[in-house]
């Protein structure tokens, strides 16, 4: 597991998640753990590396 800290597009309070290095390629919506609003998260891996984060509103 791979733990990254970035900031949430609602609150922007920095958060954490858990991601799995052995997924090379994922999308999965998870609720902010600050200001529990959803949001989607594509991760990429390669190498065991992130090489690839980004997170997006899915409303309010």
């Amino acid at each position: 597991m791979y733990e990254h800290f970035f900031q949430c597009p609602y609150c922007w309070e920095e958060i954490s998640m858990l991601l799995d290095s052995s997924v090379l390629l994922q999308t999965y919506v998870e609720d902010c753990e600050v200001c529990c609003n959803p949001i989607e998260i594509t991760a990429q891996f390669q190498n065991n590396e992130l090489i690839q984060f980004d997170v997006t509103e899915l409303g309010q």
